[in-house]
C-alpha cells in the first residue's frame, strides 16, 4: 500500500474518556430516542481524539440534530475542555427552552462542577451505560464521518493548520452537507425550517 500510495480509510481506534469507574451519576434518559420536536430539547457530547505530528489534540463538541453547536479542541483533555464548550453552547439557550444533554460515562460528565453547571441552568442530564457506543450512536457517527471525510483524506502542514481547516470543515457540515434524514437539507437549514414551520 505503501508503494502505491493508497492510504486506508478504516476508522482507528477512538479515545475512551472512561476511566474504569462505572458512576450513578445519571440515567440513560435519552434511551437511543435522539429526535428532538424543537431546537434547544435534545443535545448530545463526547470527546474524541486526533493524532498529528506525535502530537494528540482532544475535540469536544455538542451536537443537536447533527448540528454542531459549538466545539473546543486542546493538547489536553482536561475538564476546561469540556467546561468551555459548555460555556460556548449555553448561548444558544433561551429561558423557555428544556433541554436534555446526552453523554457517555467520561469522567468530565461525572464531575460535580459539570453536574452543577446543568443543574444551575436547570438542564436535565442523561448518560449512556457503560460499554454501549449505540446509546451515543448520533455523536459516534459525526465523528466517524468527520474522520472519514476531513482527517484521513486531507494533509496538515501544522496543527494549527489542522485547526483552521477543522473550523472550515465545521461549516462546510453545517450548513452545506445534506443529510437524508434531514430532508435532504444541511443541520442549520434543517434547524431554520424546523422554527419556521413552529
Amino acid at each position: 500500500m505503501k508503494e502505491l500510495g493508497l492510504k486506508s480509510l478504516v476508522r482507528m481506534k477512538k479515545y475512551r474518556s472512561y476511566k474504569g469507574k462505572v458512576g450513578n451519576i445519571a440515567p440513560n434518559i435519552l434511551d437511543r430516542n435522539f429526535n428532538a420536536e424543537k431546537p434547544n430539547q435534545k443535545w448530545v457530547t463526547d470527546i474524541t481524539e486526533f493524532k498529528l505530528f506525535g502530537e494528540k489534540l482532544y475535540l469536544s463538541p455538542m451536537l443537536y440534530n447533527g448540528e454542531i453547536i459549538a466545539y473546543t479542541i486542546d493538547s489536553r483533555p482536561t475538564y476546561s475542555l469540556v467546561s468551555e464548550m459548555l460555556e460556548k453552547s449555553f448561548k444558544r439557550l433561551s429561558e423557555e427552552d428544556e433541554l436534555l444533554i446526552h453523554s457517555d460515562q467520561g469522567w468530565h460528565y461525572q464531575m460535580k462542577q459539570y453536574q452543577h453547571a446543568l443543574r444551575e441552568r436547570l438542564i436535565t442530564q442523561s448518560m449512556s451505560r457503560k460499554g454501549n457506543c449505540y446509546d451515543n450512536a448520533v455523536i459516534e457517527n459525526f465523528f466517524g464521518i468527520m474522520k472519514s471525510e476531513f482527517l484521513y483524506l486531507n494533509e496538515f502542514e501544522s496543527i494549527e493548520h489542522f485547526k483552521q481547516e477543522l473550523e472550515k470543515y465545521i461549516e462546510y457540515y453545517n450548513n452545506k452537507r445534506i443529510k437524508a434524514k434531514l430532508k435532504g437539507l444541511s443541520p442549520v437549514q434543517y434547524r431554520i425550517q424546523t422554527l419556521i414551520a413552529a
